[in-house]
């Protein structure tokens, strides 16, 4: 872990500051005034709670997966709400670029699951292994099979780090070599790479695949981070940073993608499009891209910052639930409806966060919107009306560009900008961005987590 003194001084306004802030976003953002909520704050009891004997499934306790259990808590009387996971931390991954840029301790990104579960909702500390959803049960790896009335698949993603030959996790942090993706401990050991680096510069790349991404954001933040670091220890006169895109772009929404391109031009950054990774040597520092032409290209580095191929996880993918057509069948994803996020052959099953085919939003802000269209059209299902609410696919994502600078970034399911905040605007750097994803956004998290937003 790096030192104390290699973590660089940030903003942190005092609470009177905070809260006149926060009075001023209030009205006007739903992720802004979700933060504002006390994570103390006593629940109020549900109202006209449903009545029902139904046994509802939840696969997987991240985000999504405790939002929903925590609402369908509060909501029925009398449902048996079983929780499929045998993860026992639970990582509050969008701080993972604050880790691993040398803002924040990794113990901040770290909770315990059980903290989130409400009393009543079975956990079983296991993983799903098999689906069979003709016959609404689930086998775990213990070979225990639990039935089910309704489902909700919240599983994640998969991290392909294997993709990439020679590509080992447990060398992250050594020889150059970062990653964001992959844990607390990776996030902190990309900073110790990092922050190495910085002293005296030299070739960094930075990579991005040609799968759908959790946080598809956080490649170009770690650049720009980068970039800033560099300049801060007066060593980016005596650096190179590539970025290596699989893509013919770096960003799905055209006016992000260009403003992005623009800025690292005046960076100095270069971006070579239709380079995948698919090779690391990292005791030797060199990684191989692969051309659309067939062509193998080695590039040596001192730092490199890998983003793995990622898809649903195999338990989906090679399941009946995954997508079969289209672009949504090639990395597997949970084949759901994009506006109800019903699963579209399986009425009784919804998804919700990574694991869904959906065209965009694979972040913490779209599960802030659509944690609540999920649990009210499973609600509907189950009363035996069609599901009434449907999401546009919002996503946020603080784009960070240097310490106390980030571009707030809103958009929805087709790729149009829909800024909440009017007093922010997204092409612009603003202090209140980075306020927000370094102050307010942790407490946001935990509202959705607990159901309470």
């Amino acid at each position: 872990m790096a030192s104390d003194e290699s973590r660089l001084s940030h903003p942190d306004p005092s609470r009177r500051q905070f809260l006149k802030l926060g009075s001023t976003l209030l009205p006007f953002s739903a992720v802004a005034s979700s933060a504002l909520l006390s994570t103390a704050q006593a629940e109020a009891p549900a109202k006209n709670q449903q009545k029902t004997r139904a046994k509802i499934v939840i696969i997987g306790s991240g985000l999504g997966g405790l939002a929903a259990a925590n609402r369908l808590h509060r909501e029925l009387d009398g449902a048996k709400i079983t929780i499929i996971d045998r993860k026992q931390e639970h990582n509050y991954q969008p701080g993972y670029t604050l880790v691993a840029t040398g803002v924040w301790p990794k113990d901040k990104v770290r909770d315990r699951n059980r903290d989130f579960i409400p009393s009543g909702v079975e956990w079983v500390q296991e993983m799903a292994i098999e689906f069979e959803p003709e016959q609404n049960r689930v086998r775990t790896e213990s070979g225990k099979t639990i039935e089910y009335d309704y489902m909700i698949v919240a599983l994640g993603l998969q991290l392909n780090y294997g993709a990439i030959e020679g590509m080992d996790v447990k060398a992250i942090g050594d020889n150059g070599l970062g990653s964001v993706y992959y844990s607390p401990d990776a996030a902190e050991a990309t900073w110790k790479a990092m922050d190495q680096f910085r002293q005296k510069g030299g070739q960094a790349i930075m990579t991005l695949p040609n799968t759908f991404l959790k946080c598809a954001g956080a490649p170009l933040k770690m650049t720009f981070m980068l970039d800033s670091r560099l300049r801060e220890a007066g060593s980016r006169q005596a650096s190179k940073i590539d970025f290596y895109s699989a893509l013919k772009n770096i960003f799905s929404v055209k006016v992000i993608n260009d403003e992005v391109l623009k800025r690292w031009r005046g960076l100095d950054i270069p971006v070579n499009f239709e380079h995948q990774l698919t090779a690391i040597d990292i005791a030797a520092r060199k990684a191989s891209f692969s051309l659309p032409n067939g062509q193998i290209e080695q590039r040596e580095y001192d730092f490199i910052h890998v983003v793995p191929p990622m898809s649903a996880p195999d338990v989906i993918r090679q399941s009946v639930l995954a997508s079969t057509e289209g672009v949504m069948a090639k990395g597997g994803w949970l084949e759901v409806d994009k506006k109800t996020l019903q699963h579209k052959r399986f009425p009784n099953i919804f998804g919700l966060g990574d694991i869904n085919g959906t065209p965009r939003g694979k972040t913490a802000a779209t599960i802030k919107k659509s944690a609540p269209i999920v649990v009210q059209n499973l609600l509907d299902v189950m009363a035996g009306k069609s599901p009434s609410l449907e999401f546009d696919g919002y996503t946020s994502c603080p784009l960070l560009l240097r310490e106390g600078a980030a571009l707030l970034i809103e958009f929805d399911g087709d790729g149009n900008l829909t800024p909440s905040l009017p007093m922010i605007e997204p092409l612009q750097d603003s202090w209140m961005a980075w306020l927000m994803k370094y102050r307010l956004l942790k407490p946001a998290y935990l509202s959705v987590l607990k159901g309470r937003v």
